[in-house]
């Protein structure tokens, strides 16, 4: 199996009221389009558009599992994760 760059990420909008969990090959891509309103569904709908949270991952399935994991846990936890990354502000 080839190593490719796949990125596990949380977003948040400008009250962080609500939290989103995706993964991407492509995280610049992703974000731009997040910003712009290019995805529809969830992160458009509630304005998810801050960075909080990314990691980087070679193997997809490893970037999978970390997703559904982050996505099982608590809330509380969820920001305690979002707030041990650097501030990275509006994408």
């Amino acid at each position: 199996m080839r190593d490719h760059d796949y990125w596990v990420y949380i977003l948040t909008n400008k009250h962080r009221t609500t939290l989103y969990i995706g993964m991407t090959n492509d995280l610049q891509l992703r974000l731009w389009q997040h910003r712009w309103g290019e995805k529809s569904g969830f992160a458009k709908r509630y304005h998810l558009n801050r960075l909080v949270w990314f990691e980087h991952f070679r193997d997809v399935n490893d970037a999978i599992a970390c997703e559904k994991r982050l996505k099982g846990w608590p809330r509380s936890r969820k920001i305690a994760l979002s707030k041990k990354q650097i501030h990275i502000g509006w994408i």
